[in-house]
């Protein structure tokens, strides 16, 4: 995935706990753009006897975090505030420009008059 890919959202299950955290989430279906791609970790947070125990400085498995144009959210406070709270690469899949092509092309012939 890179800067400036038009993406589709997958995965809009976010738990609970997690949510509260976010003021913008992604909508399954939906289109957005890339506007910064790193790494992340797999996980936000993690949950102990019902509380949630920061993940910032986990050896837990790394993941690509992006995050979206249309899309603003907090920083993160499991990570010492250092970056917007982004998401795992993996809830979305790029839109593929022929497709997106063949799209618009096919919106437009539905929208034309036949002589």
């Amino acid at each position: 995935m890179k800067v400036g890919a038009k993406v589709v959202c997958v995965d809009d299950v976010f738990p609970a706990a997690i949510r509260e955290f976010y003021t913008a989430l992604p909508v399954k279906g939906a289109t957005y753009t890339v506007r910064e791609v790193s790494l992340g970790r797999e996980k936000l947070a993690i949950v102990k006897d019902g509380k949630i125990v920061p993940n910032g400085a986990s050896e837990e498995s790394v993941t690509v975090r992006i995050l979206l144009h249309e899309l603003v959210n907090p920083l993160d406070p499991f990570n010492g505030n250092r970056a917007e709270l982004g998401f795992n690469a993996e809830r979305f899949r790029e839109v593929e420009e022929e497709h997106a092509e063949e799209t618009h092309e096919a919106t437009i012939a539905i929208g034309a008059t036949v002589d």
